[in-house]
């Protein structure tokens, strides 16, 4: 019988204590699964301490004030909270209140490079602290890319972690460490080997996390296995995809999957009138029910289009206000929009609901989540016409919720979405291939087009609702990625 591993998840963010997008489900998902697959799992993630609610989540303090050190002459007093995602799952908060209690945002301050140095290195201090002698440390994304690094250096002696396999997971390689990588200039960038700088030293925010946990991690894994070839190639690899080619015999892709409990029109208590696959006519009483919540005409046969994703440049919505709305809603349809992002384009969505309030709504995320799954619920396609997506959990919700994908066919979108055949009845979304207003719209009234044949959109829906899109195999599949990682670091690779 294979051995049960233990393993610490580390992340700036895990729902349902704070959340910016899809890195806080899978972090709260994931590790989960794992405990379910009878693993021991805990969690280290920041306690932000304008943003999480201890009362509410009953998160008691563990250890106060604890000195932890930096290096030779930085060192801070850290408080370690603890609390639950399920029955044996605990969560270990790292509170630091000069680093992360000032702010009503997880990020965007002016040093965030400081600030996650300072909760990598505390990350370690407190599995050091609780003894726990991991066999893999699972690290998300370029807040936590430090530690791979610190692993190998200032950490490498320690009794606790001296047997430890890094694992790192790239998210969205965009996103490197605390500043825009392409703004930095050439004298300025981090090579990924030299000592890292004082906390007060403006050189830190130069620190390239990713980079430094690309070369040190023992696996390397992205959230799609398109997603792991796309990032060694010069248009997706982000400047990185010389190191990341060097490193592909330990560079590996796995899809996400979603939480079937946390998100299940059955059950969902969101929803208006629940319903599954052998029950989706009471689909369209949801619609019903969000039009006339949001003041739509209410008509259950009207096709609705639906976006819930970050409002950004990445997820298709320079196409999306530019090109795509205006011919979109001259049509008789709704569209319903929630998502936070760039100001430049919900000012634009605010400006297109004046115009035509009775066809777009546009909704901020952060102050209507509840109504997140009830929009699936209601909506007929999901629309994601991203520019790049590592993975992208939305449009595995929106075939959890019978709400059938258009998607370009990248990364995650390309793994998780088969297109439509009319001819041979088979496929689960509509997808395009190219970034451009064309291959959006065709793929759009494609989907419409098929909505108006109600039997066989309805067949589409059921087949869009059975596809299997837990984290069960996800999960099976990352734990033989651990046991990789350290038959990889033992040398019997």
């Amino acid at each position: 019988m294979a051995k049960k591993l233990k393993i610490v998840s580390i992340a700036s963010e895990v729902a349902p204590f704070s959340k910016t997008g899809g890195l806080a489900d899978v972090t709260r998902s994931l590790p989960k699964a794992l405990r379910r697959l009878g693993h021991e799992v805990i969690v280290i993630t920041p306690m932000y301490g304008l943003i999480i609610d201890k009362k509410k989540y009953d998160i008691k303090l563990l250890y106060k004030n604890i000195k932890v050190y930096f290096n030779s002459k930085d060192a801070l007093r850290v408080n370690y909270y603890r609390g639950y995602l399920m029955a044996g799952l605990p969560v270990y908060f790292i509170e630091v209140k000069k680093y992360f209690s000032q702010r009503k945002k997880l990020y965007r301050s002016a040093h965030e490079n400081a600030r996650f140095l300072v909760f990598d290195v505390a990350a370690l201090k407190l599995i050091s602290l609780l003894k726990f002698e991991a066999d893999i440390v699972h690290c998300h994304d370029w807040q936590t890319g430090l530690i791979p690094f610190y692993l190998k250096t200032d950490f490498r002696y320690s009794k606790t972690l001296r047997h430890a396999k890094t694992v790192f997971t790239i998210h969205n390689l965009v996103f490197q460490f605390g500043k825009n990588w392409w703004e930095v200039p050439a004298t300025k960038k981090d090579y990924g080997r030299k000592r890292l700088p004082h906390l007060d030293d403006p050189e830190i925010e130069y620190i390239n996390f990713i980079k430094r946990a690309i070369l040190s991690a023992d696996v390397i894994n992205t959230v799609s296995e398109q997603y792991r070839e796309e990032i060694m190639t010069k248009n997706f690899g982000q400047d990185l995809h010389r190191i990341l080619k060097n490193r592909k015999d330990r560079l590996f892709g796995i899809v996400n999957g979603i939480d079937y409990n946390a998100y299940n029109p059955l059950n969902d208590e969101n929803l208006y009138k629940n319903y599954d696959y052998g029950t989706v006519r009471r689909k369209k009483l949801n619609k019903e029910y969000l039009q006339k919540l949001l003041k739509l005409p209410q008509d259950q046969e009207i096709p609705m289009i639906s976006l819930t994703s970050r409002v950004t440049f990445q997820k298709g919505f320079e196409l999306i206000i530019n090109d795509l709305l205006s011919p979109l809603l001259k049509m008789d349809i709704q569209v319903v929009i929630m998502g936070d992002g760039d100001k430049k384009y919900i000012n634009s969505l605010k400006k297109f609901h004046s115009k035509y309030p009775k066809k777009i709504v546009w909704l901020p995320f952060k102050s209507n989540q509840k109504l997140e799954t009830l929009i699936y619920a209601a909506a007929d396609i999901f629309l994601l016409p991203s520019h790049h997506e590592p993975c992208g959990i939305n449009q595995l919700i929106a075939m959890r919720y019978g709400c059938i994908p258009v998607v370009r066919k990248i990364g995650g979108l390309f793994d998780t979405v088969t297109n439509y055949n009319p001819r041979t009845n088979f496929g689960t979304g509509f997808s395009f291939t190219r970034f451009d207003v064309f291959a959006v719209y065709g793929s759009i009234i494609r989907a419409l087009e098929t909505h108006r044949h109600r039997r066989i959109w309805r067949e589409l829906m059921v087949r869009a609702m059975r596809e299997s899109n837990s984290w069960e195999i996800p999960a099976k599949k990352y734990i033989s990625l651990f046991r990789k990682a350290i038959r990889t670091k033992n040398g019997k690779k």
